[in-house]
């Protein structure tokens, strides 16, 4: 009991006065995309504390062939402030020796790694192996996902081989918990939901929005936002686009972001259900200067997803106020309180349809607003900060 104690006076010293040196792993400018998003606000985050952080990307992150969008790159400027180094090749093994070695000899206290899809695992995985034989470095590990959405031959060995590789978990979502306990259930882990969105730009006066997206200022829109894969849904949300009740509310829709795979199918669908008028398609990536203008321009975000873990969209919602209707899958639920900030609704056209409906014959923007700005306090970076320092605390003790 004593050299526990002694341990964690020493380590909350540790990680509480000093600066530490962190490295961050995972995508980062120039890669696109929000897990990029998210590693740079963490990033940010941490130097705002005082401490000492570099983030390593990818020279290579995605082969070609591999990638289903139209590029990997960003457009938008750097981010301003952050250090980050291109040196990992995903699908070198002689680069992940090479890389975990540089990174072991800098000696950070801290190893980050963000994971979001087991094809990662043996690059990710290896460098952890390889920085902890330094005796020094502690990894913690942030589980976008462990099992993913669309499920490819070798997902489960690829994540077995990433869990025994770190040290500690956490996980935006329960599900996603309960998704590593097929894992480990030994490793330290500890659930912190996703923060804000919060480096998007600001809110500006819905009219504003819609006249620079060239469309009508008057009436209401909802939004779809993000890239466009099968388990995202939109076919249930342009289905309930045609029910007549949505109809009757005068509604359009705008649906924001790029697709990952054949757009045929929603187009053609688009016509079956005439519904040409009232759907606003806005299909190409949305840079990160331009997405305040889709949700300043939107009264409610639409979220129709057939299956989830955590949402950064719902985040960005958050951040400019903006009511939401999501579906009962993975982590969704947890966020948005059912009545409060929104609704959550089973993974149906006609459930989307109805809350849509209720939405807009309750009158139900402005108090709903308020919960989201009551709501949202509860997702600040600092929290997930602590939640990683003191996974971090655990290793030592537990080591």
């Amino acid at each position: 009991m004593v050299f526990v104690y002694i341990c964690n006076l020493y380590s909350q010293s540790e990680i509480t006065n000093n600066i530490m040196k962190i490295i961050i792993i995972g995508p980062a400018y120039p890669y696109r995309g929000g897990i990029s998003a998210f590693g740079e606000r963490l990033a940010d985050e941490y130097q705002r504390q005082g401490h000492d952080v570099e983030m390593y990307t990818f020279t290579l992150q995605y082969p070609s062939f591999l990638f289903p969008g139209k590029t990997q790159y960003s457009d938008s400027p750097a981010p301003a402030g952050l250090r980050i180094t291109r040196r990992i090749n995903s699908i070198n093994p002689f680069n992940w020796f090479k890389v975990g070695r540089e990174i072991a000899r800098k000696r950070p206290d801290l190893l980050i790694t963000n994971f979001w899809l087991p094809f990662m695992s043996p690059c990710q995985g290896t460098i952890e192996r390889r920085v902890q034989r330094n005796g020094h470095s502690r990894t913690v590990a942030i589980l976008h996902n462990i099992i993913p959405h669309e499920h490819r031959p070798g997902d489960r060995l690829l994540s077995r081989y990433f869990v025994h590789s770190t040290q500690a978990f956490t996980a935006m979502s329960h599900s996603v918990l309960d998704d590593l306990g097929q894992f480990d259930r030994r490793k330290p882990r500890a659930f912190c939901p996703h923060p804000l969105y919060d480096h998007y730009g600001s809110l500006i006066p819905k009219d504003d929005a819609r006249r620079q997206l060239g469309i009508e200022p008057e009436g209401r829109y909802i939004l779809f936002f993000g890239f466009i894969r099968p388990y995202k849904g939109l076919d249930l949300l342009l289905q309930a686009m045609g029910d007549e009740r949505v109809k009757k509310t005068g509604v359009k829709l705008i649906v924001a972001g790029e697709f990952y795979g054949d757009s045929k199918p929603y187009t053609d669908q688009i016509k079956q259900l005439g519904i040409s008028d009232t759907t606003l398609l806005f299909t190409q990536f949305i840079p990160d200067e331009k997405v305040n203008l889709y949700f300043s321009a939107a009264d409610l975000v639409v979220q129709p997803y057939r299956s989830a873990t955590q949402s950064g969209v719902a985040q960005i919602a958050f951040h400019f106020d903006k009511p939401m209707v999501v579906t009962n899958v993975g982590g969704l639920s947890e966020i948005v309180p059912d009545g409060k900030v929104g609704y959550v609704v089973e993974p149906q056209a006609g459930d989307i349809a109805d809350a849509i409906a209720r939405f807009y014959n309750g009158d139900c923007e402005a108090a709903m607003i308020e919960g989201v700005r009551h709501e949202k306090q509860k997702y600040q970076w600092s929290k997930m900060v602590a939640t990683i320092n003191e996974l971090q605390k655990q290793i030592l003790v537990n080591n």
